[in-house]
C-alpha cells in the first residue's frame, strides 16, 4: 500500500495469519499528527476482545518535538479499535479456541483516516520458523542463479 505509516514485518514470521481485518482507530489530535510523520510502531503490540469492544494494547505513538503532550504513558496507551458488532462477535467467538491471538499487520491512510490492518494468527513453532527461513533463502539463491543464466 502507498498510504502505508507501519508495516509489522515480524507478525508475518512469527504467526501464521489465518484471516485480516479492517479496523479504524480512536485516536487523539496529536496521534493522528505524528503518524503523518510515521512515529508510529506496532511490533510489540496485540488486539483484544474487552466485553463488547476490541482494543489495541501495547502500540506507541511518539510525541511530536513540538506538542503539548505532558504524560509520556499517555504514548502506549490501550486505544479503542472501531469495528461493526457483527464482526467483532465473529472474531470474539474464533480468538476462543486455543492458540489464537489478533495480531496487529499494518497500520495505514484511507481516505483520511488511519485504519488498522488486524490478523487472527496462529503461533508458529520453532521448526516451522527454521523450514520458511530455509525456503526464503532457497528461492533468493534459485533468483540470483537465474539472473546469472540470462
Amino acid at each position: 500500500m502507498a498510504n502505508t505509516i507501519v508495516n509489522n514485518k515480524k507478525a508475518r514470521f512469527d504467526y501464521i495469519i489465518i484471516d485480516e481485518y479492517e479496523a479504524g482507530i480512536s485516536l487523539k489530535g496529536w496521534e493522528v499528527k505524528s503518524l503523518r510523520d510515521c512515529k508510529g510502531n506496532i511490533k510489540e503490540s496485540y488486539a483484544t476482545v474487552k466485553g463488547s469492544e476490541l482494543i489495541l494494547i501495547g502500540a506507541h505513538i511518539s510525541p511530536l518535538q513540538n506538542s503539548n503532550v505532558t504524560d509520556e504513558s499517555d504514548s502506549t496507551r490501550t486505544r479503542k479499535l472501531l469495528m461493526h458488532r457483527r464482526e467483532i462477535n465473529k472474531i470474539k467467538s474464533l480468538i476462543k479456541e486455543k492458540g489464537h491471538t489478533l495480531v496487529p499487520l499494518s497500520m495505514y491512510w484511507k481516505n483520511g483516516h488511519v485504519k488498522l490492518s488486524i490478523g487472527l494468527a496462529k503461533g508458529r513453532k520453532k521448526q516451522d520458523k527454521r523450514s520458511l527461513i530455509k525456503e526464503r533463502d532457497w528461492k533468493r539463491q534459485s533468483d540470483r542463479l537465474k539472473k546469472l543464466n540470462r
